[in-house]
């Protein structure tokens, strides 16, 4: 069983930064894919940013530019930091890591991004 723990969450203003972590504890194999997704209240969830064990990242469009994945393999931890935010950045932001052998996915409980002047 894998247990994910987000923090970083908060309020920020429009144009400001923000970082997130996600710890993940239990049976992590280095061969997981570590993700980010967010959800917008009445919008479908969505993924922001993903990086492999080898260190491959990909970001929404929508987040380009804007943001930066990262994992540190020995603290299972991944993870996120978006600059120049924006009101549509306020969502629930999810981490998640998923085995790239099982595909067995785990998710984290989320933590509040909200970008408010």
């Amino acid at each position: 069983q894998v247990q994910l723990v987000e923090t970083g969450g908060g309020s920020v203003q429009p144009g400001g930064s923000l970082g997130l972590s996600c710890a993940a504890s239990g049976s992590i194999f280095s061969d997981y894919v570590m993700r980010w997704h967010r959800q917008a209240p009445g919008k479908q969830r969505e993924l922001v940013a993903g990086i492999t064990s080898s260190g491959r990242t990909n970001y929404a469009d929508s987040v380009k530019g804007r943001a930066a994945i990262s994992r540190d393999n020995a603290k299972n931890t991944v993870y996120l930091h978006m600059n120049s935010l924006k009101p549509e950045d306020t969502a629930v932001y999810y981490c998640n890591v998923q085995s790239t052998m099982t595909q067995k996915a785990y998710w984290g409980q989320g933590t509040q991004v909200t970008v408010s002047s």
